[in-house]
């Protein structure tokens, strides 16, 4: 019987195996899925990486759990997945549906607070994000995006350089103002 100091070796030895043996088929299938297995595009894909690291921290301290059982559920996490992104990149409505879209939180040096209030992010949270990218002056700002995977990228230059219409293409929350004149 396993007590809560020294658990028995045979349930080491077990714990030792199944990280083994679950991490061989995490490769095995990360190979057939590709990269996007645990890349963060999405929202989606961010749940994924969760349920995934649910599932193997359960097979490994579960001595209950087997590893078929575990390797079917990481299959059908990744099936479905992949037949997400898929839907998402052939159908526009699945697109709109299913994931957010980037929102504009500063723009041009100034900060769009009802952006801000929209997505629940804090000045202090945008401040934090500019200090990490070493903003030093805020008119250097030329754009903060809430990306869709709940990542901020800043877009900042120490001269007023313009923004690729590329780069913000698809971003809401961009002052009307601003999205007629040249960015």
């Amino acid at each position: 019987m396993e007590n809560w100091i020294y658990p028995e070796m045979a349930i080491l030895m077990k714990a030792i195996l199944t990280v083994g043996i679950i991490f061989s088929v995490m490769i095995i299938i990360t190979r057939l899925f590709g990269l996007r297995t645990f890349a963060k595009m999405s929202s989606f894909d961010f749940a994924s990486t969760i349920a995934i690291g649910s599932i193997l921290a359960s097979v490994v301290m579960n001595a209950n759990q087997s590893f078929l059982k575990a390797s079917v559920a990481l299959i059908g996490i990744l099936l479905f997945q992949t037949l997400f992104a898929y839907l998402v990149r052939k159908s526009n409505f699945f697109k709109n549906l299913a994931t957010n879209r980037p929102m504009m939180l500063m723009f041009k040096g100034k900060i769009l607070y009802p952006n801000l209030e929209k997505t629940n992010v804090g000045e202090s949270d945008l401040m934090a994000k500019l200090r990490e990218a070493n903003v030093i002056q805020l008119d250097e700002v030329l754009a903060v995006v809430l990306e869709s995977t709940g990542d901020m990228s800043v877009l900042h230059s120490s001269e007023k350089n313009q923004i690729a219409k590329k780069l913000i293409e698809g971003v809401e929350g961009i002052p009307k103002r601003e999205k007629k004149e040249e960015c």
